[in-house]
């Protein structure tokens, strides 16, 4: 900004500055000139350039000098350098990604890409990395993918950030670039190196298994940065590159977690980090924090567990208010290895309780939210009530509440506490609690636990306080508090004998009337008093209630009044509709609505015009209608071969592929993509924490407390020994008592995010089946009965290489011979050898390999230079249940006119083996599973229960009961499936659950990878059904695909090779054009149209789906990719 006012006219800004009154007088007569100057045409350029500074200044003010845009496009497009990098200077200041203008600057970027001024270079990666939208990155990705082999550092660096960019808004459309990633990351300059760690953080935190072999890499840049083998222009204040030391600790973190091997190769790096860190500036002390958390995340090292909670403790007996935060909020981190640690700590947490920082007073109540257990429930809990009645904060509230529903839930020591807790809880939070706190508090009153005598106490004491709270006037409660009164008083007042319903129904007739309840509030009331009605004859209240609400003003209480009047007039229809205690019974609910069958059939018998889709209406009117036609024309194919346009001429379907940019044509297909994608995301938190299956440690007991006389007990021994001390101090020792009980190295620690082996208080029926957690323990289950294969993948390597769909031959055998039909398919290590980079192959493009090696490799930044360790080859053998060959799966007759997979093994153990096929059917994907008892005994009451994802949907029932298989025999129950939601890799997670004679019912969790191929048909069209299709689609996505080789018959063979990897159907080809047509099941189209030119394979897909384009255009990204 300094640069700018300097280059202001001296007047302006001392004008500006001196008479701020005046400023919007002055701006606005400043403007005025200036839209004037620029639009004369003997204006030079050296004015233009002047003129534009001053509009960024006024810009920068606030005040709007949108004439002058135009200008800046302009100026950037022409003129010498200095006019260059201020039209580029005032174009990334004016515009944004949305702006309409942007699009005439992309021809001005690819012409400076292709530059031979360096400059001139580094402003167009500048100005893409910044303002080009993901529409955009198609045109200019070749070229910023060329500049990663530019000589100068500066420009590869440039690139590689505006890659990173690209990959935070279209992470598809670099998704075939990620070797080239591997190649930054062994640059010789550390500027480039540097840059490529902001990519792979992204990727390793999406896939961490993908990028284990690169562990030995990041070691040992670490290892040369700490040991200041950097430049000193690295350095900041005398630490050797500290935000590359932060980044490679992060990724290091991730890349160690829950991996024993791989933390091994960082126990020396993290080691020397602790003793390198010294304690005299904030950079180290962010250098400290992150070694503490990846000593504390990895597999853990005693002597670096002892090391980093050393350096932890400096940070909590601080007194900077910082360096304690810090240590309080690694102290989370170090709980979940050593709880002796916080007992150490426990008198300055106790300060940290009253600390006037509410920043500090919150970490403290987060760090004692994680070690709540069954004794300290109590305590902490009314610490956490106690501030919120205090703060003021919307996060802060949204977020406590959250923490002391689930630990009432889990902790609760008695009905009458889990009540009153809750009942603070509504009321404290007031209406910011969100919604799921109430709904999950009435859904666990509702669905009750395992004994009912404690379900009926639980009730009855919520009935009866919340009668207690009704009696009370002038007293204002929360929307959601009235809501959850209402809706328990509504449902189980039958419960207090002793009480009148007429009464219960004039205590809420008079919440009803009350002005401060809103519409929704009085609904839920109203829905309370029409079940109340049931349970007594008197209805002298009831004209009342009608009186007053039958001629409302809203719709839903006038509905309400109606029924209620209906309902109290019939009784049986009353008891049928609102039975006692049914609240948690499933609904039967006709999706088909049957019932109006007979209504269609006289409606169509009377001349009523069938109902049509939605998508065939639009059709229909598309194909009607008389509008104009916004296709651009085509352009001619640019001279240079990397920038591949296509020429004006038609395609067979009359389209031309005219646009180098990826857009949607209509706004419609806009509307999905403001959603949330979670495609692939794992789900990992739940009610307990972090669900990550871990190795059960041996088992500790403890006895807690379960009467208030044991915990009263505990309280006068604590203040015996204390009564020596200060009033003060004493009750410091009470609070700490209170607070860390249960929590020493001989009791059992409950942990929020491990294993509580404590009984939860209120633990659900088993009839609610809570599934987050399947897949992780799928997982662990599955690592115990085979150790993980030596290859990593490379990677975003191509999952679908192993098991495309249609690479089976139709021809597989019915019954294969024993051996054949007993073989687990298992992936073979690559048998490659990788030499280790050096400065002569600079270059060379890094290759994944199996397995970290330990070597290491010094001088990595010697003479500039960087020496990228090759981590060496590691090959394991899988080991797997073999099952036997009398056992072996068969797949049925009807099938084998089906593509089909290999019998995959899901899940084993010394009783049961489940196997899995994938059958390719033209309407679905059939899942075939067989259930084998190896056991000697009978197998009774198994069923196979499968958990779909929202991508999935099944065409039955999701549940198959085998009530008997015999000894050594095997059972097969099949599911088709088909994808709702695109998506490139769905996991389809499930259980088996059976008895033994011998024992009690088992349970076994499975998972299969489902891909978006398994999903894909080929849809067969004409030229013409294919071109009214085309123009019905409104979502589209473009992109240039590099092609090796360049003869005629180049476009046939790759889309015959589409058609054979993904099941396309070619609809023609004709010339250098060609257009596919595929459908994902069950009905979403997708239609493809090719052009090649001079090596370049240009892509264009339309589909009705927002998501499908993308996914469908990764998967022929990487099938070219092959040729």
């Amino acid at each position: 900004m300094q640069q700018i006012q300097d280059q202001a006219p001296p007047s302006m800004v001392k004008d500006s500055r001196m008479v701020e009154a005046d400023e919007e007088k002055l701006i606005k007569k400043e403007l005025a000139a200036l839209k004037e100057q620029v639009s004369t045409p003997t204006t030079s350029l050296k004015q233009m350039r002047e003129c534009l500074v001053r509009l960024i200044y006024c810009e920068m003010l606030g005040y709007e000098a949108s004439f002058g845009y135009i200008h800046a496009i302009k100026l950037a497009q022409q003129g010498s350098l200095m006019e260059k990098r201020v039209g580029y200077l005032a174009v990334s200041l004016f515009l944004n990604e949305s702006h309409e203008l942007l699009l005439l600057l992309v021809n001005t970027v690819l012409k400076d890409l292709q530059s031979t001024n360096l400059l001139e270079v580094c402003m167009a990666l500048t100005v893409a990395s910044q303002l080009f939208p993901p529409d955009m990155i198609p045109a200019v990705l070749p070229l910023v993918e060329e500049k990663l082999q530019h000589s100068k550092e500066i420009i590869r660096r440039k690139a590689v950030l505006a890659l990173y960019k690209f990959y935070l808004l279209a992470p598809n459309q670099v998704q075939h670039i990620h070797d080239k990633f591997r190649k930054a990351l062994c640059d010789r300059d550390p500027g480039v190196m540097a840059a490529s760690l902001h990519i792979y953080l992204l990727l390793i935190k999406e896939n961490p298994g993908g990028y284990k072999d690169l562990t030995s890499s990041f070691v040992t840049i670490l290892k040369q940065v700490v040991g200041g083998k950097l430049a000193v222009d690295f350095n900041y204040h005398s630490v050797p590159a500290p935000w590359l030391q932060i980044q490679l600790l992060r990724i290091l973190r991730l890349l160690g977690k829950d991996d024993q091997i791989t933390s091994e190769l960082m126990y020396d790096i993290l080691d020397e980090s602790l003793r390198r860190a010294e304690i005299n500036h904030n950079i180290t002390y962010a250098i400290l924090f992150e070694c503490i958390q990846t000593v504390y995340t990895i597999h853990p090292k005693v002597d670096l567990l002892e090391k980093a909670a050393k350096c932890n403790g400096k940070f909590i007996l601080s007194p900077k208010n910082n360096l304690k935060y810090l240590g309080l909020k690694a102290l989370s981190y170090v709980i979940q290895q050593d709880m002796n640690l916080v007992l150490q700590h426990q008198m300055t947490i106790i300060e940290c309780l009253d600390h006037p920082d509410p920043i500090i007073k919150r970490e403290t109540l987060e760090l004692l939210y994680r070690i709540t257990n069954a004794q300290n429930v109590a305590v902490i809990v009314q610490k956490m009530l106690d501030y919120l009645r205090q703060s003021k904060d919307e996060y802060i509230t949204i977020s406590l509440v959250g923490k002391v529903a689930e630990l009432a839930e889990k902790y609760a020591p008695t009905n009458e506490w889990f009540i009153q807790t809750m009942n603070a809880v509504f009321s404290v939070g007031g209406d910011m609690i969100p919604a799921d706190i109430p709904n999950n508090f009435l859904r666990l009153l509702a669905e009750g636990f395992d004994d009912e005598v404690e379900d009926k106490q639980l009730r009855l004491y919520a009935v009866n306080s919340y009668l207690a709270l009704l009696e009370k006037n002038n007293i204002h409660y929360p929307q959601r508090f009235l809501q959850v009164m209402s809706w328990v008083l509504g449902e189980y007042s039958y419960l207090k004998t002793e009480a009148k319903a007429e009464d219960i129904i004039q205590s809420l007739h008079y919440l009803l009337g009350k002005c401060s309840a809103s519409l929704e509030t009085k609904a839920w009331i109203f829905s309370a008093i029409t079940k109340l009605f049931r349970l007594t004859l008197n209805v002298k209240v009831l004209p009342e209630v009608l009186q007053n609400y039958g001629n409302s003003m809203d719709s839903c209480l006038r509905q309400c009044s109606f029924e209620l009047k209906q309902l109290v007039e019939d009784k049986e229809i009353m008891n049928t509709v609102l039975p006692l205690d049914e609240s948690c019974n499933d609904i039967v609910v006709d999706a088909s609505l049957s019932f109006l069958d007979g209504f269609v059939a006289d409606a169509l018998g009377h001349g009523a015009a069938p109902y049509k889709p939605h998508h065939q209406r639009q059709e229909e009117r598309l194909s009607q209608e008389k509008v104009l036609n916004f296709e651009p024309y085509g352009l001619s194919f640019a001279t240079s071969p990397q920038i591949s346009s296509v020429t004006g001429r038609q395609s067979p379907t009359g389209l031309s592929f005219n646009s180098e940019i990826s857009c949607n044509s209509t706004e419609a297909g806009l509307k999905d993509s403001d959603s949330l994608k979670l495609d692939g995301v794992k789900k990992v938190w739940g009610k307990e924490g972090y669900l990550r299956k871990k190795k059960e440690s041996k088992e500790e007991t403890v006895a807690s407390p379960n009467s208030e006389s044991d915990v009263t007990a505990d309280f006068t021994s604590t203040a015996e020994k204390t009564a020596g001390l200060s009033a003060e101090e004493q009750e410091k020792k009470l609070l700490a008592s209170s607070l860390f009980v249960g929590l020493g190295s001989n009791n059992l620690v409950s942990l929020m995010g491990k294993n509580q082996s404590t009984t939860q208080k209120f633990r659900r029926k088993s009839k609610i089946v809570e599934g987050q957690n399947s897949y992780e323990r799928t997982m662990s289950t599955q690592k115990a009965i085979a150790p993980p294969l030596a290859q990593i993948p490379n990677l975003m390597d191509n999952v679908l290489e192993s098991c495309n769909p249609f690479q089976e031959s139709k021809a597989m055998l019915l019954r294969k011979t024993a051996s054949d039909s007993a073989e687990v398919p298992t992936e073979e290590p690559a048998q490659e050898s990788d030499e280790a980079w050096n400065s002569s192959n600079n270059l060379k493009t890094i290759r994944a390999v199996p397995s970290a090696s330990k070597e290491s490799i010094s001088g990595l930044f010697a003479d500039g230079n960087f020496d990228i360790v090759q981590p060496g080859n590691c090959n394991s053998a899988l080991v797997a249940h073999e099952p036997n060959s009398s056992l072996s799966p068969g797949l049925p007759v009807e099938f084998a006119e089906h593509s089909h997979s290999k019998f995959e093994l899901v899940c084993a153990n010394e009783n049961i083996a489940l196997f899995s096929c994938k059958v390719w059917k033209e309407d679905c994907l059939l899942i075939v599973l067989f259930f084998t008892n190896r056991s000697s005994i009978e197998v009774t009451n198994a069923t196979v229960n499968f958990a779909l994802t929202d991508e999935l949907q099944a065409c039955e029932s999701t549940d198959f009961p085998f009530p008997l298989v015999e000894s050594l025999a095997t059972v097969k129950c099949q599911l088709c499936l088909q994808m709702m939601k695109p998506c490139a890799r769905v996991l389809l997670t499930g259980h088996v659950t059976y008895h033994l004679e011998t024992s009690q019912q088992t349970q076994e969790e499975f998972a299969l990878a489902l891909f978006l191929t398994d999903f894909i048909r080929p849809l067969k069209l004409t030229t013409e059904e294919f071109g009214h299709l085309w123009l019905s689609l409104s979502n589209d996505v473009k992109q240039n695909l590099s092609f090796t080789s360049d003869s005629p018959e180049a476009l046939t063979v790759a889309l015959r090779t589409l058609q054979q990897e993904l099941k396309l159907h070619i609809v023609d080809i004709i010339g250098a054009e060609g257009i596919v047509a595929c459908q994902l099941l069950p009905s979403t189209s997708c239609l493809l149209h090719c052009r090649f030119h001079a090596g370049i394979l240009s892509v264009w897909l339309r589909s009705g789906c927002c998501v499908l384009p993308d996914c469908l255009l990764y998967e022929c990204q990487k099938v070219i990719q092959k040729l």
